[in-house]
């Protein structure tokens, strides 16, 4: 089955280059490509792609606020933010807010099927500066620390929210547990739920805070 993939992006030779880019790619649909994200979640719905692809600034609204809707309605997306600066502070707050990654546009042409695929197998492409501000935003954001039992987490999520703490990808984890890699993605997004989260990232953090792992 093909890897569906939707654009979001407001330069229209860079829309127009990444969407010719993937389709040369075997395996991967672009289903949509668009030049704002004012519509972003009835067309996130319409469309129901695996990965998004997100310019963060847009006219009308930014791609942090698209973000941030389409994760109240869909947790399983994963979504990729296309930026000039990796140490921007939107860039921070689009993590935070729920995106997958993100990944330098100057880097578009060498790089972006490498981290599709890397959001797939249940990577997070970001670097450090950014990996180090959203732990420190984690640990600093609730004073009062739930106890552990009281998410519910099940033996078999711990297991896995512990693998993701030790940075394995859904692959490795679901080869480790000899379970599918199907099971992983239900298994995370049921962590996803418990836990109130909405991406790798703040799922890893709050385990750690919380020493849930």
């Amino acid at each position: 089955m093909n890897v569906s993939i939707l654009i979001f992006e407001d330069n229209d030779q860079l829309r127009s280059s990444t969407v010719a880019l993937l389709k040369s790619i075997e395996g991967f649909d672009v289903v949509g490509a668009f030049p704002n994200v004012l519509e972003a979640n009835a067309i996130v719905k319409k469309l129901n792609p695996v990965v998004i692809l997100m310019d963060i600034s847009m006219p009308g609204k930014t791609g942090t606020d698209a973000v941030k809707e389409i994760r109240k309605v869909n947790t399983g997306v994963h979504i990729i933010m296309l930026t000039i600066f990796d140490n921007d502070q939107h860039v921070f707050e689009a993590i935070c807010a729920g995106a997958s990654g993100y990944l330098l546009k100057q880097h578009l042409a060498e790089r972006l099927v490498s981290s599709i695929l890397e959001v797939l197998n249940g990577g997070a492409p970001m670097s450090p500066s950014i990996a180090k501000l959203v732990m420190q935003s984690m640990q600093g954001s609730s004073k009062s620390k739930p106890k552990t039992d009281t998410y519910q987490l099940t033996v078999r999520e711990k297991e896995i929210l512990s693998s993701l703490s030790d940075g394995n990808s859904y692959k490795i984890i679901a080869y480790k547990l000899d379970i599918q890699i199907d099971t992983v993605r239900s298994h995370i997004r049921h962590i996803y739920e418990k836990l109130q989260v909405h991406s790798q990232t703040e799922a890893v953090a709050k385990a750690i805070q919380e020493k849930l792992v």
